[in-house]
């Protein structure tokens, strides 16, 4: 298991370029999130479950062990991550 961040963006948040947080299962996702001192409420579970981070929370996050992602490298995580959510949902 494993968590991970891609590069910093302007999407025009009032709060300055920012970046998403991910992970290989919601749990994990949500645990190290709180870690970083994160509200459970800030998880957005729609299409891709993430966090989006700040400048200063994306080094915290590297410092915690994330692995950095570049663009193609994330979107070949988000699709390896959707696969397996319908995988799993498929079985039941």
């Amino acid at each position: 298991m494993a968590v991970y961040v891609d590069k910093l963006r302007d999407y025009g948040w009032h709060r300055g370029p920012s970046c998403h947080l991910i992970a290989d299962s919601v749990d994990e996702l949500i645990e190290f999130a709180v870690a970083m001192g994160l509200r459970r409420e800030w998880f957005q579970p729609k299409s891709t479950p993430h966090f989006d981070l700040t400048a200063d929370l994306r080094t915290l996050a590297v410092e915690m062990g994330a692995i950095e992602l570049d663009n193609r490298q994330l979107i070949a995580k988000i699709r390896e991550l959707r696969k397996k959510r319908l995988i799993g949902k498929s079985r039941f």
